[in-house]
């Protein structure tokens, strides 16, 4: 409860069902599905189709920018339609383009099919955080959905080596299949409106009563910008991390191997990042992460070295958890219609994409890699300004929403 004797109301509702939580976590890895398996499935356009390497850059675009597009969608509909139809409709493209990849395997059609797949896929996983995000706890069910996150993409980067890219076409369109025969799980409508919190506030006489309190509309918008910068700095990292250890004392096997071994250390972090917002709330761990993490990208600059370098792989995955975790709670709490939260997908992929372009555009100034972490550890203390302001401001009007776990 905070100094003014409020607190934020948390109602269980349909959204609360082990159903609905169990739809929306398959729907979130389904829709991500793509996007994970880029880096097998470019391999194999180059492969198994001839396409070029400026090819494989184009069509990966297409599939990014196509799932970018899908959550904006999202974000226009969730809230206003049937989510049933909608993740019909979603899945209906999804699965049609990806089979017809299989029969137009040209570099122009695949190119338009991969960008009609994104689309699909982007309204999809729209719906599905939207439908996460109605937990009555978001901290806990976004870390359930990001611990489900580390297993599939282990599984999927494990497996889609062993297919043809034919194999990989269907097994995507497959996911979305087996999304529909659990169709019935997932909730129609959000179970509140947009922009619209209730605080249970304690009177002087010990009394308590319900206040329904609106949201500025400024609130969410600032969550997807902090989103956008902590995505520069985690996609400008992942980037170049180990193109960075080339030449330093760090063996090229051990960085390889930290690769796959510092990803299951996110597992850790969403069993952390749940007690201490139980505990702490989400916003001041979220500052004191951000901060963090800019610290440990820095730490690299003084010289890298094989345990410098496994020190940050293993600390950056833990707090990328944290970061995603609060981020997507905090906004899941402002704003319980699920609008806002289907436009993560979207801000994500944004940074992720501005990331690498801006760490190559310092590459391009002649300044190195130093430049490069710089970079990465300034997006991610401008997100944590950002976060700080809307802190500020919502302390200042709605203090139980600042403090809300």
């Amino acid at each position: 409860m905070t100094d003014d004797g409020s607190k934020l109301l948390h109602h269980r509702t349909i959204f609360d069902d082990w159903r609905s939580l169990t739809i929306g976590i398959y729907m979130a890895l389904a829709g991500y599905a793509v996007m994970v398996g880029l880096p097998v499935i470019s391999t194999s356009w180059v492969n198994n189709l001839g396409f070029s390497e400026v090819q494989v850059g184009y069509v990966t675009s297409a599939d990014l920018l196509g799932l970018a597009v899908g959550a904006v969608i999202a974000y226009f509909t969730v809230a206003k339609y049937d989510r049933r139809y909608l993740a019909v409709v979603a899945a209906g493209v999804a699965i049609a383009a990806n089979l017809l990849c299989i029969y137009f395997q040209s570099y122009d059609l695949t190119l338009v099919l991969r960008l009609a797949a994104g689309i699909g896929a982007g309204l999809y996983t729209g719906i599905a955080v939207a439908t996460i995000g109605g937990h009555s706890r978001p901290a806990f069910a976004f870390g359930l959905e990001l611990f489900a996150f580390a297993f599939s993409q282990a599984g999927e980067l494990k497996f889609l080596p062993y297919l043809s890219v034919e194999g990989m076409y269907v097994a995507f369109a497959a996911t979305f299949v087996v999304g529909l025969m659990f169709i019935s799980w997932l909730p129609r409508e959000p179970a509140e409106p947009a922009l619209d919190v209730e605080l249970d506030v304690a009177e002087p006489q010990g009394n308590h009563h319900v206040e329904h309190r609106h949201v500025p509309a400024y609130v969410p918008w600032l969550v997807l910008t902090a989103v956008v910068f902590t995505y520069i700095n985690i996609g400008g990292y992942w980037a170049y991390i180990e193109l960075a250890t080339v030449g330093t004392d760090a063996s090229s096997e051990w960085v390889a191997s930290m690769l796959v071994y510092t990803s299951f250390f996110s597992l850790i972090g969403c069993l952390f990042a749940v007690l201490l917002s139980n505990r702490f709330g989400l916003s001041k761990p979220l500052l004191v992460t951000l901060v963090f993490q800019a610290s440990i990208v820095l730490m690299l600059i003084f010289g890298i070295t094989n345990y410098s370098v496994a020190f940050s792989m293993f600390a950056f995955n833990f707090c990328w958890i944290f970061v995603d975790i609060y981020q997507a709670a905090t906004i899941s709490n402002v704003d319980r219609s699920g609008r806002y939260v289907s436009l993560l997908p979207a801000a994500q992929g944004l940074g992720n994409g501005l990331g690498p372009g801006a760490a190559a555009t310092v590459l391009a100034w002649g300044v190195g890699y130093n430049g490069v972490f710089i970079m990465c550890a300034a997006a991610s203390i401008i997100a944590m300004l950002v976060y700080l302001y809307m802190y500020l401001m919502l302390k200042r009007e709605i203090p139980a929403l600042a403090d809300a776990s």
